[in-house]
């Protein structure tokens, strides 16, 4: 008896999502000469390259103009790119270069690793190499070395070039502080701000300090930085010691360091070149060093920049959301609201000693530790158990990644076979092809189902803070400036007498302090 065969025609239309998703990264150095155009290009083709594909879609492109490629934190769309690669938005990637991608070994691999692990392959189209397979990674190396060498040599070069200029008293300036132009690389007094700084020198030596200084030209309708933003002390001292004012240049102040590159501060490790007349001055000599002689009388022993101390940035107003700051008063240390110290009317929390947040953080500490098994054991075991039922006890995600497993599996055998003898080398490619293909499929199924968001960071930060206590002194005596940097994010002054500590990872508690201590008289 044959069998009846009802043919069920199909309702829907083939999901177009199921093209792999596919970004396009470019970057245009610095050195290029049309670089506008030259980005422009590479954007195009990449549209043009994907537009008929039909197993992938190109879903964004990601461009740098004239950001080098040693530094990849400086590059805003390579870091949406890796953003987006975390959030399960993409696929695949494709470069021109690996030049174009990094010059640095060391975070190539490091991006490669991450971007493999969550599925996500990277396709060298000049160097022809596809992260796919499972051997590019040597290639890699070997390219990215190559490339790390390229960006040193031709840095080595271009900081030969400044240098002589230095020495020779030829450089051009790249930049040009508050009073002066910019010009085809000289130095042009503005007007307008050369009496801003002037102004600036005429208060300061009248005896008015920084603070003094930033109030009266924030308060000004007339007196503005060159941003128009607020200005902070550290502006105001900048312009006071800045020797270009009074025409003279001093060059290498800063200068970059090879590998890894970062621009730090020249403490007399290379040579310095002071060059004399430079531009025209706005400062008289006589009047320059008269400040420099002042800024020496004014300096306190105890006066250290405010970054030094552990309560630095770190102490908030809880009536206004001002920051707090340090001043000395009868030999003894206090924070007080900037808001308050500049205008008493604005906000009436007063001046709090410096020991009184000693002792509020010593004693919130030591109930953290002597009920840890009350606060912390509990919260870690709902933690646990909120990420066990997120991800583990998904069925669905617990079966990809066995699958995911045996594939992975195959491939190891498919490679022992081809070291024997047993697996020609075109099969055996063909074959991990077909496998890698699988996996990456799997993997953004996985993707789907776990995502790398807010949560699961905060998870951890609260974690390492219950490990810190656990392992932390039975009992703090006094206060221990390492342990507060390691729990604390900032404070929060609700009054004299209550603190809110907030620690690192979202939690937050609240200490009370004796009025007596607040209000110590000195």
């Amino acid at each position: 008896m044959n069998p009846n065969v009802t043919v069920i025609n199909p309702t829907i239309t083939e999901d177009k999502e199921s093209k792999i998703r596919v970004a396009a990264y470019c970057r245009v150095s610095t050195n290029s000469e049309d670089q506008q155009n030259s980005l422009m290009t590479q954007m195009r083709y990449y549209e043009n390259f994907l537009a008929d594909s039909e197993t992938e879609r190109l879903v964004s492109v990601y461009a740098d103009e004239g950001i080098t490629g040693t530094r990849m934190d400086k590059r805003e769309e390579f870091q949406r790119m890796l953003k987006d690669c975390r959030r399960g938005k993409i696929d695949r990637i494709i470069v021109k270069s690996i030049s174009r991608f990094a010059r640095n070994t060391k975070d190539c691999l490091s991006v490669l690793r991450e971007l493999k692990e969550l599925g996500i392959s990277v396709m060298f189209e000049k160097e022809n190499i596809d992260t796919a397979n499972i051997t590019d990674e040597i290639m890699v190396t070997i390219m990215g070395g190559l490339a790390q060498e390229e960006s040193s040599s031709i840095s080595k070069n271009v900081r030969w070039s400044i240098r002589s200029k230095m020495k020779n008293g030829t450089v051009k300036f790249h930049s040009a502080p508050l009073g002066y132009d910019l010009y085809e690389g000289n130095l042009i007094i503005n007007k307008r701000e050369a009496e801003i700084v002037k102004s600036i020198y005429k208060m300061f030596l009248s005896g008015m300090g920084y603070d003094s200084i930033c109030r009266e030209l924030n308060e000004s309708k007339v007196i503005k930085n060159d941003k128009g933003t607020k200005w902070l002390s550290a502006s105001v001292r900048y312009i006071l010691t800045n020797e270009k004012y009074i025409g003279d240049s001093l060059w290498q102040k800063n200068y970059n360091t090879s590998m890894p590159y970062r621009k730090v501060r020249n403490k007399g490790a290379l040579e310095k070149y002071y060059i004399n007349n430079t531009h025209e001055a706005i400062i008289t000599k006589e009047e320059f060093e008269k400040v420099q002689e002042l800024i020496e009388q004014r300096k306190h022993p105890n006066m250290n920049l405010i970054n030094n101390y552990p309560l630095s940035k770190k102490i908030y107003c809880g009536k206004c959301g001002s920051l707090f700051k340090r001043r000395f008063k009868n030999e003894k240390s206090y924070w007080i609201c900037r808001e308050h110290y500049y205008n008493a009317e604005n906000c009436q929390i007063k001046q709090i000693p410096e020991q009184v947040f000693y002792t509020a953080f010593t004693a919130m500490y030591n109930k953290l530790k002597a009920n840890y098994s009350v606060i912390f054991t509990p919260m870690l075991t709902q933690l646990q158990e909120l990420k066990n039922k997120k991800y583990g006890g998904n069925k669905q995600y617990i079966e990809i990644n066995k699958e995911i497993a045996q594939l992975k599996e195959q491939t190891h055998v498919l490679a022992r076979l081809k070291t024997k003898g047993f697996l020609d080398e075109n099969k055996y490619i063909e074959q991990v092809t077909e496998i890698n293909a699988k996996i990456e499929k799997l993997n953004r199924e996985v993707r789907k189902i776990v995502r790398c968001d807010d949560e699961d960071e905060m998870i951890e930060q609260i974690k390492e803070i219950a490990s810190i206590i656990e392992n932390g002194t039975d009992l703090m005596m006094g206060f221990d400036d390492v342990m507060f940097e390691s729990l604390v994010d900032k404070i929060v002054v609700k009054n004299r007498e209550e603190f809110e500590f907030n620690l690192i990872g979202g939690l937050k508690f609240t200490e009370r302090i004796s009025n007596v201590l607040c209000n110590q008289k000195t």
